[in-house]
């Protein structure tokens, strides 16, 4: 059965006005959803600035709002060593001081300095609660993805309830940019033995890098792990598929181990890999494997997705069947294939996204384009004809409202690019993006507890650690991670506060790491990055001040 969706595309370049469309197979969405965040961070007026929790009495004249800003009595006597003025007479602790035992840090000191009273405790009611999963005894889970069309850009949203969890930017001028999960055969440039990789042309503006890992090779031929100049040489084709964007000046990543993804499966050309989502519980993967050994192509691998749950045979080897299809296609067009060409190019942001995540949890698909939403359709009723009547077109003539202003997604992407995000207890996270990694810090701001400073630090994190998983997904901050909760020093807040932040990510299908508390009360992850982020999908650089945020004053700075 030919898929709806594998028509209709547009290629830019020369070489992708030849390259078909094959098969009806769309890898995932890159998490375009993969870096970044904002710009400045600004020095609120609440909370006095940098909420750090202080030591001994000299804070006794600080503003309320700095609830980082008290200490157990019995560390009265080591203020003095403990903390220290600035040029502006602003107290700060030294990080990392004496007797400060942390979590995950199996070789730390005795803990000099223990909190007053017992361990605060949390009921899971109130967690499930501050976590958003249920609303007035019902639980939360319905989700609703809207499409707007423009001239400009493609955008999707992804709401929960009313509130937006991810968003997806695609222009025109993606075809070149956003190029993951494309296939080409490509020309080895340059190999780069100190840098263990090679440079290929795909007949992209950059050319992409392919690293020794990425490599495949014959397991006969050489064993263990060969180096990459015995593998590849300068002006060798090589078939390839991009695994991330070129981001910067940066090019795209490569891989010779092709993937192409299906609704239910996932293809492994030319490989033994094989696997059952673990999303799935064990009773339905014992039926998918006895599945998998039924329809399984000789001389490929296979992967099932959490999508195939509940499937019958009859679909997922329908499905099997396509994408083998689709690579004896790939295949031929390369045999044929002279020079650096583009094989197969995924098809558009809108198409994928919808692909990859519509399922029996969305409430509706709604679109105001009508084009799309035919051929949206068409492929929900071709590959999922249960909900087909969840694929809704919203007539932008007809309604007062544009479908963005119905439901409220500009006033969340506004939040969603500011530096500053306010929690509910009145605390606030501080993003800022650098070029090597983004920072997080956490603030009490307006949170001034109610019992103890103890009780409403940790409270606080919590409630931090649950929105700092949900800005990641939405901004798509990828790369490396450095989160600075409020000091706690009651151990077991300190692990439930982790634990609880990675209960949170665990909702967010792109890949995360996530490491204990260190000596400085800093929290270290990474997550996958892929693409570009939401805030650089929705802005473009300042031509006055390249991106810095600020302009020098001509007149003391000369150019010489």
């Amino acid at each position: 059965m030919t898929e709806p969706l594998a028509s209709g595309q547009s290629n830019t370049g020369d070489n992708r006005k030849s390259a078909p469309r094959i098969g009806d197979s769309r890898p995932a969405p890159t998490s375009n959803k993969q870096s970044n965040t904002d710009d400045s961070k600004p020095k609120g007026s609440e909370g006095g600035g940098r909420n750090r929790r202080r030591r001994g009495r000299g804070n006794k004249g600080d503003d309320n709002s700095s609830s980082k800003s008290a200490a157990p009595k019995k560390a009265e006597s080591s203020s003095g060593d403990q903390s220290n003025e600035d040029q502006s007479g602003r107290r700060k602790r030294r990080r990392g001081g004496r007797g400060r035992g942390r979590s995950g840090d199996s070789h730390s000191p005795v803990q000099a300095v223990t909190a007053d009273g017992p361990a605060i405790e949390l009921d899971e009611e109130a967690l499930a609660r501050r976590r958003g999963r249920e609303r007035k005894g019902k639980p939360i889970g319905r989700y609703t993805m809207v499409v707007s069309v423009k001239e400009a850009a493609t955008q999707i949203s992804i709401l929960e309830g009313r509130q937006l969890i991810e968003h997806y930017v695609s222009r025109p001028s993606d075809d070149v940019t956003q190029i993951h999960g494309n296939v080409y055969l490509g020309r080895v440039q340059n190999v780069l033995p100190g840098m263990e990789a090679a440079f290929v042309d795909i007949s992209t503006p950059k050319n992409a890098v392919l690293y020794a890992g990425d490599v495949s090779y014959d397991k006969k031929k050489h064993k263990g792990q060969p180096r990459i100049e015995s593998v590849l040489k300068n002006k060798q084709m090589v078939l390839c598929q991009v695994t991330k964007n070129p981001i910067d000046h940066k090019g795209a990543r490569l891989t010779q181990e092709v993937s192409l993804p299906g609704r239910f499966v996932v293809l492994v050309p030319n490989s033994t890999t094989g696997g059952i989502s673990k999303r799935l519980p064990e009773s339905e993967r014992k039926r998918l494997r006895k599945i998998l050994d039924r329809v399984g192509p000789k001389g490929h691998g296979i992967i099932v997705r959490t999508a195939a749950e509940n499937v019958t045979s009859e679909e997922i080897e329908a499905d099997v069947r396509r994408l083998a299809q689709q690579w004896d296609q790939i295949e031929k067009l390369a045999a044929k294939t002279k020079g650096p060409a583009l094989l197969y190019r995924e098809p558009d942001m809108a198409l994928r996204v919808i692909r990859e995540e519509f399922n029996k949890d969305f409430r509706a698909v709604i679109i105001d384009d009508k084009v799309l939403y035919e051929e949206v359709s068409g492929y929900i009723s071709a590959i999922m004809p249960a909900l087909a009547g969840r694929v809704e077109y919203h007539n932008p003539k007809s309604e007062s409202l544009t479908l963005f202003e119905r439901h409220n997604v500009h006033d969340q992407l506004l939040k969603a690019i500011d530096s500053k995000v306010w929690l509910p207890g009145g605390g606030s996270l501080i993003i800022e993006r650098t070029e090597a990694l983004t920072v997080i810090d956490v603030n009490t701001g307006k949170n001034v507890g109610r019992s103890s400073l103890e009780e409403t630090v940790y409270a606080n994190n919590l409630e931090a650690a649950t929105e700092i998983a949900r800005q990641l997904r939405l901004r798509d901050i990828g790369g490396i991670i450095v989160i600075d909760f409020v000091d706690m020093e009651v151990r077991k807040h300190r692990d439930h506060v982790v634990r609880e932040f990675r209960d949170s990510l665990a909702r967010d299908k792109t890949r995360t790491q996530v490491y204990d508390i260190s000596d400085l009360g800093l929290v270290e992850m990474t997550r996958k990055r892929i693409g570009e982020g939401l805030l650089q999908s929705l802005s473009v650089t300042c031509g006055t001040c390249d991106g810095r945020g600020f302009e020098l004053d001509a007149e003391l700075v000369e150019k010489v």
